[in-house]
């Protein structure tokens, strides 16, 4: 029995395609290495790009296993056992038993780890703030609320794309 592809979604309208073009440069911009260093010197912490990804993903979640980390990232699990090596010789994290297995182990910030994400984010705020200071503060408002929208339409898509869920339920079982 063969299976056919799923349908491509319809074209996307001019107005998609120019924020898709803008999102593309400001992650350009924001991701280059002379912009990251400056700002992990303003910061105050000596890690690389996957090494902040990283540390930004824990913060915003509870402890959660290497597989799973690597999975909301989107890279393989190796990738996130190397980095949260360097992220333990920092300090910055620790491994803690799973509560639910205590032969698995999760990942969570230790206090040192809290201080230095809140020094990165300190960092990229005030980079931001400079870069957009011409704007009204009710501009600023709307901007953030269709930025956290579209974040979270971007989640809820997400999981309606992983295997067996759809319109982000489980699927009965078979």
């Amino acid at each position: 029995m063969s299976s056919k592809p799923p349908p491509l979604p319809p074209a996307a309208s001019a107005e998609v395609v120019e924020i898709e073009r803008a999102l593309s440069r400001i992650t350009y911009l924001s991701t280059r290495t002379r912009q990251h260093d400056r700002m992990m010197a303003m910061a105050g912490v000596p890690l690389d790009r996957a090494a902040v990804a990283l540390l930004r993903q824990i913060a915003d979640s509870e402890p959660l296993r290497p597989g799973e980390l690597a999975q909301r990232l989107g890279v393989e699990a190796s990738h996130v056992t190397r980095t949260v090596q360097q992220l333990q010789r920092f300090g910055y994290v620790s491994r803690v038993p799973d509560p639910e297995d205590r032969r698995a182990q999760r990942i969570e910030l230790t206090d040192a780890g809290r201080e230095a994400i809140g020094r990165v984010r300190d960092a990229g705020a005030r980079g931001m703030q400079l870069a957009l200071s011409d704007w009204k503060p009710e501009d600023l408002r709307q901007l953030a609320t269709l930025f956290h929208r579209m974040v979270d339409d971007f989640l809820a898509r997400s999981r309606e794309d992983e295997p067996g869920r759809e319109s982000g339920r489980p699927s009965a079982p078979a």
